[in-house]
């Protein structure tokens, strides 16, 4: 069963739509066992770092989510969560990747919504995927690159688009919302 983290943080349904299309079985819960004992975990996310962090450590969320050992993926704000600061909200947070996130630059041009490409590409999440394929962005904070990323975009300033460290897979792109790409990404990370 593959379990998908709910804390309040907006986009939970399209991920399940995503997963079940795949042809896997899925749950949304905040329930610390199912959690533990799922096969895969995917945390999704949108929304502001600060307060979903605090809901993290309200429901002992942050705590589970880091002693994991089964494969888990953080997306868009789930990765930003998954670094060790972020700017929005002076945000401590789960320190799985040693980056911190920051606003972009200059303000005005945010967010970076839409249709963009990965460069520097490696790794068995993102197999598969070249630097022709695009995947959708829609964030106004990036995670600055650091010995996790796997993959970069430019936009404004080169940033991590996806992230790895041990069991722990990051996306700041929306692989549920990326078409063909996006569908090769949710199932290498299920094949895992």
């Amino acid at each position: 069963m593959i379990a998908i983290i709910k804390y309040n943080a907006g986009n939970i349904r399209s991920v399940e739509n995503a997963v079940k299309r795949l042809g896997y079985d899925c749950i949304i819960t905040g329930n610390a066992d199912k959690i533990r004992t799922a096969s895969k975990v995917i945390f999704p996310g949108v929304g502001e770092a600060s307060s979903a962090m605090n809901y993290l450590k309200r429901k002992k969320l942050d705590t589970l989510i880091k002693s994991l050992k089964q494969p888990v993926l953080g997306i868009c704000l789930g990765q930003q969560l998954m670094c060790k600061y972020s700017d929005e909200g002076s945000t401590c947070c789960l320190g799985i990747f040693d980056a911190s996130v920051k606003i972009f630059p200059p303000k005005e041009l945010v967010p970076h919504i839409g249709w963009n490409n990965l460069e520097n590409i490696k790794g068995e999440l993102l197999k598969g995927i070249n630097t022709n394929d695009n995947v959708y962005f829609v964030h106004s904070y990036y995670s600055e690159t650091c010995e996790n990323t796997i993959a970069v975009c430019s936009y404004i300033v080169l940033f991590s688009a996806a992230m790895q460290k041990d069991n722990f897979y990051a996306t700041q792109f929306h692989p549920e919302k990326s078409a063909a790409a996006g569908e090769k990404i949710l199932q290498n990370f299920l094949e895992l």
